[in-house]
């Protein structure tokens, strides 16, 4: 089976991917397009997966860039291929030629970042500590650093839980709200004390306060589709003993 790339219209011509399970050498529960160095799945099938991957961003696999992510608000400046220990970081930047940055997720939000005209991209991963923690804005921040104009920014965000399927407890709510009350507008009443939380639309309003040109989100839920998608809420809801990761790229 070929790869399936689903990419945002926003990004334009800039070469990046928000690559779905489909096409992969993994079996089992990882069955498919599983580029998680991190799960539990056969380390040169992983390698096999990330080796088609770069092949479809044009790039060698050792330029395929990757970090330890770990719900960090923090950026890596990429200049070259990342040799030995991966910086702990989740999100990237870059205006090198030939660099694929590569975020890996599995519910998560992954948001690609453009500016044409700079030459400029980023990557981050964003799940809801990274967001309320600020690592939209950081990876903003990096862009214009290297470069870019804010109001020139482009951010995608790809595939990710959407609210239907994302039901929270009081104590989560109540953390978003001592950071902000106006956080509320990301809930709706679930049953009983549940809530059910709004990550995209959330990441959306990080990304415009932090005055990028446009965002978007592309509008596929991970939980919902599994065919297409990797879930760690769905696969822990199914008590499954681990679960894929999906890869988004983006480079110059």
């Amino acid at each position: 089976m070929t790869l399936e790339i689903l990419t945002a219209d926003i990004l334009g011509p800039v070469h990046h991917g928000f690559f779905t399970r489909r096409g992969g050498a993994s079996s089992g529960v990882f069955e498919g397009l599983n580029c998680g160095p991190g799960s539990s799945d056969q380390t040169e099938i992983v390698n096999i997966n990330r080796a088609r991957v770069a092949s479809a961003m044009d790039v060698p696999a050792e330029k395929l860039v990757t970090v330890h992510q770990a719900h960090t608000p923090d950026v890596a400046v990429v200049t070259a291929p990342i040799a030995g220990d991966k910086p702990v970081a989740d999100a990237m930047v870059t205006n090198v030629p030939g660099l694929a940055l590569a975020i890996l997720t599995a519910d998560c939000q992954p948001v690609l970042f453009s500016d044409d005209e700079a030459g400029v991209v980023g990557a981050a991963h964003a799940g809801w500590r990274g967001a309320l923690d600020g690592v939209l804005e950081a990876t903003v921040e990096a862009m214009v650093d290297l470069g870019a104009r804010r109001d020139s920014i482009k951010a995608a965000i790809g595939p990710s839980i959407s609210q239907k399927a994302y039901e929270v407890g009081p104590e989560f709510l109540d953390t978003f709200l001592a950071a902000h009350s106006d956080n509320s507008r990301f809930f709706v009443n679930g049953a009983g004390d549940r809530m059910l939380f709004d990550l995209p639309a959330y990441g959306l309003h990080r990304l415009r306060q932090a005055g990028v040109g446009r965002a978007e989100w592309i509008r596929h839920c991970t939980y919902s589709d599994p065919q297409r998608f990797f879930s760690y809420r769905r696969s822990t809801h199914a008590r499954e003993a681990d679960y894929g990761r999906l890869i988004s790229v983006i480079r110059r």
